[in-house]
């Protein structure tokens, strides 16, 4: 094993030490784990999802329809279209977004004070996860790009690759960042709702219990972690989902015709409507954030505690 696999695996400091750059290297490592897995694993539905959203009137018999319809015009392997993509970009954005969130979280506390943290808690979930996210979005935005392409088209690449250098060549290096505007519409919203609204759910979990994180055992903390992921998952699919829509369609050739990105989606959602920017699809993006975001939490949870991690975790100090 080398040299930063030991210190990856090496235990972290005790609960109360100060946090070091390992133990942001685990959170880190533990958020591209988690979110690779998950999103891999879903690729499936992500693929009808974005079929539903870029042709309702033919992808118009729900999710379980949707599945049939592709696997019956272009064979089961259809369903994995742009895996390589998704696993490979959302190991990028995990590793920058939950190491980003804790980084930030942390560095707040420190600054503040922990009485003002505990009282502004609030703000913290937000604007870290906000901060988090737009860093990993300049990363996932051409894995992103690539993914939807080759869903929209199975016909254009081979590969991740081959998607590359397709879009490279094509379209440069914009055509890499065309959605780039959509993505943060779509993921900067999203992350806040996910970690805030997850942070609450559990802290809430936590005091219907009477306990703390550190007085239970490992597999009731993640057991926890699945219940508040889901109630995190379906609040920030719906805060998102209108940009997922503008998303997925701007990254279909042509879509909005020509001129600047922002026409182009002015475009996109005037020929959509509202209403459907914000419920066709919403079903099967629901199904699939719940449970990738349950999935996110557990698994990161798991790996932290294997990597010897304490994870970090708001208190309030007047119940010390």
């Amino acid at each position: 094993m080398n040299k930063f696999g030991s210190m990856i695996l090496a235990p972290s400091p005790a609960a109360d030490a100060t946090y070091d750059l390992m133990y942001y290297l685990k959170g880190a490592a533990a958020g591209g784990i988690c979110c690779s897995i998950t999103h891999g694993a879903l690729t499936p539905v992500d693929v009808v999802k974005t079929r539903v959203q870029l042709d309702p009137v033919k992808y118009n018999k729900g999710l379980i329809g949707g599945f049939r319809q592709v696997v019956a015009e272009e064979g089961v392997m259809a369903l994995s279209t742009g895996f390589g993509a998704t696993a490979g970009g959302y190991f990028v954005q995990g590793w920058f977004k939950f190491g980003g969130v804790e980084f930030f979280k942390i560095k707040a506390v420190e600054s503040l004070g922990e009485q003002k943290a505990w009282d502004s808690k609030q703000i913290i979930y937000l604007g870290s996860a906000a901060a988090a996210e737009f860093i990993a979005d300049i990363f996932l935005c051409p894995l992103e790009a690539v993914r939807i392409r080759a869903v929209s088209d199975p016909e254009f690449c081979d590969g991740l690759a081959d998607g590359f250098s397709k879009m490279l060549k094509a379209e440069g290096v914009g055509g890499f960042y065309a959605g780039f505007g959509p993505i943060l519409f779509k993921q900067v919203p999203y992350t806040m709702a996910k970690f805030a609204v997850q942070g609450n759910a559990a802290e809430a979990i936590y005091g219907s219990m009477g306990k703390t994180p550190a007085e239970l055992d490992s597999s009731t903390n993640v057991g926890i972690s699945l219940a508040s992921g889901v109630i995190a998952g379906v609040a920030s699919a719906i805060i998102s989902h209108p940009a997922d829509t503008l998303l997925s369609k701007v990254n279909k050739a042509g879509a909005g015709g020509d001129g600047p990105i922002f026409k182009r989606l002015m475009n996109i959602a005037a020929e959509t409507g509202f209403v459907n920017l914000c419920t066709v699809g919403l079903l099967p993006r629901c199904v699939m954030i719940g449970t990738l975001t349950a999935g996110q939490f557990g698994i990161f949870d798991t790996v932290m505690g294997a990597l010897g991690a304490s994870k970090f975790h708001f208190h309030d100090p007047s119940k010390n």
